[in-house]
């Protein structure tokens, strides 16, 4: 195995160090984008994430992995959720132990008018369509090392 010189080292920590600046930098301005797009429709920004992410029925488990949470912040988000009447709990069609999470009519016309407010000045909308997939890959291949080709 090369030992990489210390130099190589140094100069690699830094580029290391920039672009993880970089990631985080972004993170945060989508973070706060998604926080005051969402109140502006009453919504917190762990309700906006849910509703962002329910595009179609799915269980409290798959819910949580898009959300990149616990399966029991996923249910307290929801609960608040069906409480404001966004939400609904409905046996899913295949596993009697489980529910489904289904948008009601005024969550789904939410939804919509959070998605239109998420589009305008986005973070990323400075990007094209062929920017974000190549973003999108990258980052893909820096979180699931077992992706990257060999």
């Amino acid at each position: 195995m090369v030992r990489m010189s210390d130099q190589d080292q140094e100069t690699r920590a830094s580029a290391e160090r920039q672009l993880c600046g970089l990631v985080n930098g972004m993170a945060q301005r989508i973070a706060e984008h998604l926080r005051l797009r969402a109140a502006r429709l009453g919504l917190t920004a762990p309700q906006a994430t849910a509703l962002r992410e329910l595009s179609g029925p799915m269980t409290i488990s798959e819910l949580a992995e898009r959300m990149s949470c616990e399966p029991s912040n996923a249910t307290f988000v929801v609960d608040k959720l069906e409480k404001q009447g966004l939400v609904e709990r409905r046996p899913h069609p295949a596993d009697r132990r489980a529910k489904w999470l289904v948008l009601t009519p005024e969550g789904t016309d939410l939804r919509g008018r959070l998605l239109e407010l998420l589009g305008e000045d986005s973070p990323l909308g400075g990007l094209s369509r062929d920017e974000q997939a190549a973003l999108q890959g990258l980052l893909q291949r820096a979180i699931r090392p077992e992706s990257r080709s060999s």
